[in-house]
């Protein structure tokens, strides 16, 4: 049908002519989606403000050629506010929605969509400390796409772990037998962290030392660029762990 709904995350927009605006949105039930949204970008517009960077609304789009075009929004989760008013959330979701954009079709399933606004919602309460929100988000998404790191057994043997070495360009932990010359080790401590991140145990993750967790968002930045074959800009704005949100 040439008109549907659906719900969506607005991950970036650019200006198109005087009024109008491109969105790109992750949606639940349609993948990724470009539309137009006209008149968006006049005072009178009723909805411009729904469709801006980290909100979530019901959208009406009519099906275009190239472009849809958006119809209707309605505010279903606003979060961008909260997420501005703070440097660390802010930098840690424009991340996220970055990431987000650089899905494939394939990829822009509703498991990603709920993802991806589970993340935004806890950036924009504070939950837990926006890093680390960010580094949780990160390695689920990996996993979700066929990427997620071996934090046990060895990548590429498959020899049983504990293992001390962990691999980017090798997928994760490797044995010594696998590991190429002048590999890092990494602490165990770290390793139990990058589990906790893996499967949202926050008790662990919101306890855990401040050199751990350094070190475990420099293994999860390096993982997911290398893995999405190029760099997230984002990330270069992220400052290190905080610990806004832990309580």
């Amino acid at each position: 049908m040439p008109t549907y709904r659906d719900e969506a995350v607005i991950l970036r927009t650019h200006k198109l002519g005087e009024a109008d605006r491109i969105v790109t949105m992750l949606s639940r039930r349609n993948g990724k989606i470009r539309a137009v949204a006209k008149g968006v970008r006049r005072t009178s517009s009723k909805f411009g403000s729904r469709l801006e960077p980290f909100m979530v609304a019901d959208v009406q789009l009519y099906r275009g050629r190239s472009l849809d075009i958006v119809q209707q929004a309605e505010s279903l989760g606003s979060y961008g506010s909260e997420i501005a008013a703070h440097y660390e959330r802010f930098t840690s979701a424009s991340a996220m929605v970055e990431t987000a954009d650089r899905l494939n079709d394939s990829e822009a399933t509703p498991q990603q969509y709920l993802l991806l606004v589970g993340g935004l919602r806890a950036l924009s309460r504070g939950e837990h400390a926006a890093r680390s929100i960010l580094d949780s988000y990160l390695l689920r998404v990996m996993a979700l796409s066929g990427w997620a790191p071996s934090l046990d057994d060895c990548a590429r043997c498959a020899a049983p772990g504990p293992h001390r070495s962990f691999v980017v360009q090798l997928g994760g932990m490797v044995c010594v037998n696998c590991a190429p010359a002048g590999s890092p080790r990494v602490a165990e401590s770290t390793i139990a962290l990058l589990r906790s991140l893996i499967r949202g145990e926050w008790d662990a993750v919101d306890a855990a030392a401040a050199s751990d967790t350094a070190a475990a968002s420099g293994l999860v930045s390096a993982y997911t660029q290398f893995h999405l074959e190029r760099g997230i800009r984002s990330l270069a704005h992220v400052s290190g762990p905080d610990r806004e949100g832990v309580r």
